[in-house]
């Protein structure tokens, strides 16, 4: 933002306060961008529209507020915003929503929910209302400093709401909502080894501190500590057996270790009470499919539509098996979903990638397209990503990392872990079945051990990947036994494993640090197919390069040149499968694997698709059926759409 926008706005926020509206709106006006691409545009919207609607122009306002919220459809002010003026119309049900909607981007917004109080005691929606009571219980409760850091955050003001989170807590050491708070902010800054400590921490002293029990076993699911998640909800049943969420805590954390059966039972208990739950029929769903049990996960995924018609989660469950096909009933309901007006955020992001599946098998491949790129820029729009700090982050690694960080350094001798890696869908999900069908080998899943270890050592003097020259054997060795002894959960009896993390490509500096003996092969798909096929893939997290053409086309050029720089670096360590030549000569390709990994041969390898196993990846249903060749052109029925991504990869070669 520059210095002249910042002066604008600040004297427009003055003009607001002093009454003066007509300057408010002509100071915002000269702030805006002239071609609509600068994130200050938001705040000068924002205002210009309470400017609007404070000289009784709700319907201006709302015109504005609608540029905002086109461009910045998470931003919960601008919803608020338009309660506000929908309420002024007289417009009760669209205020409603709008009110609902500003609380559900930003929980800190006490005035729209206190909007919604009113609402729910004159419908007599009592469920609601108690639960809006609490909101604003609980909000009312929070210490100033704390409220304002809780919106600074949900407003995308991370470094600010740090600020105020850590001044807090310098004066008021150790208070339950401060650390919490600044766990969540940890959580968007990525930096998950001190959002996880806090929480830990705060657990500590807080046994009974409800909330932080919940955030901690949240945390501990969402970086893939499976096995901590199901200790942490054992031990909350233990106190209460009847506990709902720990109850399906504990049933997400056995899905995580690959212990399925105890997990469905589970499921099947909590869906007796709770059958109108679609989310729950989602969860249960996903187990159903990583046990092999399509056909009851369909009917699972199903069911949640027809509890909840416009939860978009089911449609694109359905359409994430990668083999199911829509009817004309379910493309209807789902159109609904990705166009709908009243329809949450999350649900019509979900909803456009379902129905651009849909679209694309029954061929009409225009409105696919249209439907995969307005689900990508939704996606994208609620991100705060930067493909520029991806490409700085992949460079300073080779920068880091030279030939003599490998020359005398010496890790855990350990020979078990296999690592593939590489892009998503670049097929990294055939290769763990194909090596996971050998009786030497478990496959196990995407483990966020190493990437935990990588964030642990940021927290260095010397920042990381800078810092790997610096750690003795020792410490090496210590980092590498540490490894083997988180990841022993998910493995069998088997003296070799596979940590299929495609993300490790950025560490194998680190990995070769920790683990020079590990095996680390690099799953490699024609760049436009496998591009194209992560821009119609919604990620359940992460991956955040993948919604947009030119990201994720900026981000291959950037694997790629990282690749080089290992293969250079540590040469013949680092085994290359290119995905079509494993589709032309399967048995040939197999053989190369196997003997880069010290494996003898095994027939089963050949027949993969019979090996009954977990698998939790979109490609599951597809790495179940013998090798096919039709994914290696799909692309080519959307190349009139696809100039962004063809023009960023031309443009290194």
């Amino acid at each position: 933002m520059t210095h002249s926008v910042q002066s604008r706005l600040k004297a427009a926020k003055q003009a607001l306060m002093q009454s003066q509206f007509s300057q408010a709106i002509a100071l915002c006006q000269q702030s805006l961008s002239p071609n609509e691409d600068e994130a200050s545009d938001k705040e000068g919207l924002y205002l210009m529209a309470v400017a609007q609607r404070m000289t009784k122009k709700p319907l201006a306002a709302l015109e504005t507020l609608n540029r905002l919220l086109t461009r910045f459809p998470d931003y919960g002010r601008g919803y608020q915003e338009q309660g506000y003026c929908l309420k002024l119309l007289g417009d009760e049900r669209n205020m409603a929503v709008a009110f609902y909607r500003a609380t559900s981007f930003n929980p800190a917004l006490i005035p729209a929910w206190r909007e919604l109080v009113n609402v729910y005691q004159r419908t007599g929606n009592a469920p609601a209302l108690k639960l809006a009571n609490e909101h604003v219980e609980t909000l009312s409760a929070l210490p100033k400093p704390l409220l304002g850091a809780m919106d600074l955050l949900h407003e995308g003001q991370l470094a600010k709401a740090e600020d105020v989170c850590r001044k807090f807590l310098q004066q008021h050491k150790h208070h339950p909502e401060a650390m919490m708070l600044l766990a969540e902010i940890g959580m968007q800054f990525k930096v998950y080894h001190e959002a996880e400590f806090l929480l830990e921490s705060c657990v500590a002293l807080y046994p009974d501190n409800v909330a932080a029990v919940t955030a901690y076993q949240s945390v501990l699911s969402k970086l893939g500590k499976f096995p901590q998640a199901i200790t942490l909800a054992r031990k909350r049943l233990n106190k209460d057996p009847q506990h709902y969420q720990a109850k399906v805590a504990l049933a997400h954390g056995l899905v995580g270790v690959g212990e399925l059966d105890e997990a469905i039972n589970i499921y099947q208990a909590l869906l007796k009470e709770n059958a109108d739950k679609p989310a729950l029929w989602v969860q249960y769903g996903h187990a159903l499919k990583a046990n092999g049990a399509t056909s009851e996960a369909v009917h699972a995924y199903e069911q949640a539509a027809r509890v909840s018609d416009d939860f978009g989660d089911a449609y694109w469950s359905l359409a994430n098996t990668k083999t199911y096909r829509f009817t004309g009933d379910w493309i209807e309901k789902m159109a609904r979903v990705a166009d709908g007006e009243h329809v949450s955020l999350d649900d019509k992001i979900h909803g456009c990638f379902a129905m651009g599946k849909a679209l694309e098998d029954n061929g009409d491949f225009q409105q696919a397209f249209h439907y995969y790129a307005k689900g990508n820029r939704l996606k994208h729009q609620t991100l705060r990503f930067d493909i520029r700090r991806t490409e700085q982050a992949l460079k300073a690694q080779a920068k880091a990392c030279d030939a003599s960080l490998f020359a005398t350094g010496k890790g855990c001798g350990a020979k078990d872990p296999i690592f593939i890696v590489g892009l998503p869908r670049a097929g990294s999900t055939l290769l763990e079945q194909i090596l996971a069908s050998h009786s030497l080998v478990d496959g196990t899943m995407e483990l966020h051990d190493i990437l935990s270890i990588a964030s642990g050592l940021s927290h260095q003097q010397k920042p990381y990947p800078f810092n790997l020259a610096d750690l003795t054997d020792e410490k090496c060795s210590d980092l590498g036994e540490q490894y083997l002894a988180q990841t022993q959960a998910y493995r069998q009896q088997a003296p070799f494993f596979i940590d299929k993390m495609p993300n490790n490509f950025i560490h194998i500096g680190l990995i070769k640090r920790i683990l020079p003996n590990a095996k680390i092969i690099d799953a490699r798909r024609n760049p436009l197919a496998c591009c194209f096929s992560g821009f119609k893939q919604l990620f359940a997290d992460g991956q955040e390069f993948t919604y947009s053409l030119t990201d994720i086309g900026r981000y291959y050029n950037a694997y790629v040149t990282l690749m080089d720089h290992w293969n250079s670096v540590l040469p013949g360590e680092i085994l290359t499968v290119q995905h079509e030549n494993l589709i032309d000569d399967l048995e040939g390709q197999v053989r190369r694997i196997l003997d880069y990994c010290g494996l003898p041969f095994e027939e089963a390898c050949l027949h993969f698709h019979q090996t009954q196993r977990v698998i939790k990846t979109p490609s599951s249903e597809q790495v179940r059926q013998p090798l096919y060749r039709s994914g290696m052109t799909q692309w080519k029925k959307f190349e009139p759409y696809l100039t962004p991504l063809f023009e960023v990869l031309h443009s290194t070669r």
